[in-house]
């Protein structure tokens, strides 16, 4: 349910919950029956904290200009000893290419 806003002559501001893409252009005022006429307002993004817009911002930002690192974040990760190989492998049938 989305909440639509509508503009009666008489009461002022009115708010109506419809269902997402159903809402017309007038509805009648629910509290004096004249035509109110919908009203297109901003969305309400300002009233969240400030750690959720910087994630939305942050988000948006990525879309088109994602970061460029140049080496994983953290410590650098050692590289481990391979184990020498063993001679009965050598002896196994290779696939066919």
């Amino acid at each position: 349910m989305a909440t639509y806003g509508y503009r009666c002559d008489v009461d002022g501001p009115v708010d109506v919950k419809l269902p997402i893409g159903t809402a017309p252009a007038t509805i009648a005022c629910p509290n004096c029956g004249e035509p109110a006429a919908r009203v297109f307002t901003a969305p309400m993004l300002g009233l969240a904290d400030r750690r959720r817009l910087a994630a939305i911002e942050h988000g948006e930002k990525s879309r088109d200009e994602p970061d460029v690192v140049s080496a994983p974040a953290g410590a650098p990760r050692r590289q481990t000893r391979m184990a020498p190989p063993n001679p009965a492998f050598a002896r196994l049938p290779r696939p066919l290419t």
